[in-house]
């Protein structure tokens, strides 16, 4: 059997201001209608005898990812909880550690929630040649059949037969991002490979090469497991265990030290979806080399990406440029120069700027909420609760609320006196009074909240009761 570990710690930096720190590239419709962490657990379809999906996130991701995997009717095993990020390895140590104590003899297929895979059944033919190399003790990985002479990616070197054959290669070496010139020459020799990032190996062997290599992620994974804890849907890592794990990649762990690492070739339309030339690469664009999401007018534009979220955005007389507009923020950028987002949005960071981290609308597991419009004193939210969900019981210090019902039916609290509410109907909730909303109807609810006070931040929130197990 083999059980798919899809890992979805990411924050996607270089797709910002889409992709942000609580809402990351992952769990985002950029392809098509499904989010690529959707799209990853439906490829595996084309994959046979694949058990339940272990997925590794962060606590901040934790209900987003949960209410993802469920929208698609996904066999969950385990939504496990990193305390901290400390790259692949330990995340993988962590679901083989579990994995091989539920499932002995399984193996590990370990898969980045966020790349574009636009050939299922390729892919599903390259997982079950890499299943033979697995399952004799190989550690295999899936080297990408380079297209062009690619420097923002790694490369694996494999003795690779000549006829074409699917099998899985002995790996000869890794090596780091060329420049332009090497990266010429390793196409043409075709042994070389860009690095997916997707590896396929048991459980067990896994674990014997880490602990022979970094034995101390081993170790650290192993406590962490021990002292886990189930909450709710997930199971929460202990994190004084987990955060003493070294920080390391796959590759750098075990892959680049085993001799038992092999390659499958993969040829199935890979995008990791990197930047956002990549995705002007893998869109359809209209004559003049433009694609355009959302409600978007051109003249004169050439080879542009632009993307509207919000509002109409118009472009004049452009030329290999990426435009994206958000509620919050506005992106331009040559096509050339996308990877430097990164930078920028380090710098944002660095200002403390609350962009990098959240949307304008930021998402609860009871539904989500959008400022609407604030200032020193007061602060306006439109706030949409999903049918048959609650809002925490909690108090204010500093702020006051007035709630008027939009659309749908509100169960309110406020102290001791519970009322319901329909459209056009309000209450008033003064400082220091507890009180709960919930959706007591068959559709979401759709309410505006009017702050007042002197303080108006989120951490004014004293939490006395909560379903889904926040502080």
């Amino acid at each position: 059997m083999i059980i798919p570990v899809i890992l979805s710690g990411g924050s996607g930096t270089r797709l910002w201001p889409l992709s942000r720190a609580l809402y990351p590239k992952q769990l985002l419709s950029l392809i098509g209608e499904k989010t690529m962490l959707q799209d990853t657990v439906l490829r595996l379809v084309s994959t046979a005898d694949t058990g339940p999906v272990y997925c590794v996130c962060n606590e901040s991701h934790r209900f987003l990812v949960a209410e993802q995997l469920h929208e698609i009717n996904t066999d969950i095993g385990e939504i496990i909880l990193e305390p901290q990020g400390r790259n692949t390895a330990p995340a993988a140590a962590v679901a083989a550690i579990l994995i091989a104590e539920k499932y002995p003899g399984a193996t590990m297929l370990i898969l980045p929630a966020d790349h574009v895979i636009f050939d299922p059944a390729a892919f599903g033919r390259a997982v079950a040649t890499g299943k033979s190399a697995a399952e004799e003790g190989g550690l295999v990985t899936f080297g990408i059949v380079p297209a062009t002479p690619e420097t923002g990616y790694g490369y694996i070197r494999a003795s690779v037969e000549r006829d074409g054959k699917l099998a899985a290669y002995p790996v000869l070496e890794f090596v780091e991002k060329p420049d332009k010139l090497t990266a010429e020459l390793y196409l043409a020799s075709g042994e070389y490979f860009w690095n997916s990032g997707i590896f396929l190996f048991k459980a067990e062997a896994y674990l014997q090469e880490l602990e022979a290599h970094v034995p101390e992620i081993v170790t650290a994974c192993r406590e962490s497991v021990r002292k886990a804890h189930k909450d709710l849907d997930f199971l929460r890592l202990d994190v004084d265990a987990f955060c003493a794990s070294p920080s390391d990649s796959i590759d750098y762990a075990v892959m680049e030290k085993t001799a038992k690492a092999a390659l499958v070739p993969l040829d199935a339309g890979w995008n990791d979806v990197g930047a956002w030339s990549a995705l002007w690469d893998v869109h359809e664009r209209d004559d003049a080399g433009n694609v355009k999401k959302g409600d978007v007018m051109v003249q004169d534009v050439k080879n542009c990406y632009i993307h509207a979220t919000s509002r109409l955005v118009t472009a004049v007389g452009l030329d290999n440029l990426i435009i994206v507009e958000t509620v919050d923020a506005v992106l331009v950028a040559s096509r050339e120069s996308v990877q430097d987002v990164k930078t920028l949005v380090e710098e944002l960071k660095r200002k403390e700027r609350d962009e990098t981290e959240i949307h304008r609308r930021v998402y609860r597991p009871w539904g989500s909420y959008e400022t609407v419009d604030f200032s020193e004193r007061f602060k306006v939210k439109r706030i949409t609760v999903k049918p048959g969900e609650a809002l925490s019981l909690q108090k204010h210090h500093h702020r006051a609320e007035h709630w008027i019902v939009v659309k749908g039916t509100a169960l309110v609290r406020v102290e001791d006196k519970e009322s319901t509410l329909y459209e056009d109907q309000s209450t008033y909730i003064p400082v220091g009074a507890v009180h709960r909303l919930e959706n007591a109807g068959e559709t979401p609810l759709e309410l505006i909240e009017v702050q007042s006070g002197s303080y108006l931040g989120e951490d004014d929130i004293v939490r006395l009761e909560d379903r889904y197990g926040r502080q």
